[in-house]
């Protein structure tokens, strides 16, 4: 059974100030909890309408009824189980190699597959502007699938990490250099832009190199990609490149 003080420490967990208050987030679904429990992440408590995770202590396990789940879900179709885990002491950042860094990225959704698709071509790092949309949104986590526990991901004043870094730093916009006819360096810093905006005018003056992905379509009417999918092509270039 889960107790009203417990509904509401989770319900506040929707908010950031609240979790980083409380220093504690959750995430829902088996997948991405098991995930979660087999990282270096602390499980705080779970909550499962299902007798299942068994590895769980059971003083960290609550059995608990669908009725039950929906009063804590994020979700509008809530799964079978959520979990509540604290968030970790942020990593040291890995300044050498392939990083991402993304410029005031708002969208949970972006943010949970661009973080997929580092996990997936091997980038461990990835900075974010201090706008850009907080990690432990429960969105942003349901989106990753898992992938939040192998990416080191780190918030900072994106303009004076991009001053101080000696690294190449390669910026997307529509009028770069095409990528499929550019040398790319094997070390270096992609920079994705706002969904709406594309990369904003400060960070643009730290840019060493533009990139642009053309486009093919005969009217050329498209106006932009997905921040994401971008990103999946960007990513992949660099990657088939190297």
């Amino acid at each position: 059974m889960v107790s009203k003080n417990q509904i509401k420490l989770i319900s506040s967990l929707h908010q950031k100030k609240q979790r980083f208050a409380n220093q504690l987030f959750f995430a829902e679904g088996v997948k991405v909890i098991q995930e979660l429990l087999q990282s270096n992440f602390e499980l705080e408590h779970l909550y499962t309408t299902l007798n299942d995770f068994e590895a769980v202590h059971a003083s960290k396990r609550t059995l608990i009824n669908e009725q039950e789940l929906k009063k804590i879900s994020a979700l509008s179709t809530p799964n079978s189980c959520l979990a509540v885990f604290k968030i970790p002491a942020e990593k040291k950042i890995i300044d050498s190699g392939l990083i991402l860094a993304l410029d005031d990225i708002r969208d949970p959704g972006n943010l949970g597959t661009i973080l997929r698709l580092c996990d997936w071509f091997g980038i461990k790092q990835v900075i974010c502007s201090k706008e850009t949309v907080d990690i432990y949104n429960p969105k942003v986590v349901q989106a990753t699938m898992g992938s939040i526990t192998r990416v080191n991901v780190s918030y900072v004043d994106l303009k004076l990490f991009l001053a101080q870094t000696k690294l190449p730093v390669l910026g997307t916009f529509m009028d770069g250099e095409n990528i499929y006819q550019s040398k790319l360096p094997n070390d270096g810093i992609i920079i994705m832009g706002n969904e709406a905006n594309g990369i904003s005018e400060e960070i643009e003056k730290t840019v060493t190199s533009r990139l642009t992905i053309p486009r093919f379509g005969e009217l050329q009417k498209t106006e932009s990609l997905n921040v994401a999918t971008a990103t999946a092509i960007i990513l992949s270039e660099f990657k088939r490149n190297s």
